[in-house]
């Protein structure tokens, strides 16, 4: 079912997606590594990730609330949700904090 930001959505993040490839690769090697590291340096690796996946994070919020302040109150918080469940589906990696951010 098409919502009424879906295609923007779609948009914003083919863009992201685009733009950002680089820093979604790193974002792909650190996973790999901390994956792959061996219990002693698991947790550094992970953190390595985490800023990563936050920095991500973060970078889609503010995506996401430059938009929003666009709208109406009613259309933002429609919006928010959207871009949000979004995230979700297609960039799930930054997904677990974007709605609190």
């Amino acid at each position: 079912m098409a919502t009424r930001f879906a295609e923007l959505i779609d948009r914003q993040l083919d863009l992201f997606e685009r733009e950002d490839a680089e820093f979604l690769a790193r974002v792909d090697d650190a996973e790999r590594a901390y994956d792959r590291a061996d219990r002693k340096d698991a947790e550094e690796a992970f953190g390595r990730f985490q800023e990563l996946v936050e920095f991500g994070t973060e970078t889609l919020a503010e995506m996401r609330d430059t938009f929003a302040s666009t709208l109406d109150e009613d259309g933002a918080q429609e919006y928010l949700a959207e871009f949000n469940a979004a995230v979700h589906r297609r960039l799930p990696r930054f997904a677990l904090e974007i709605e609190e951010t």
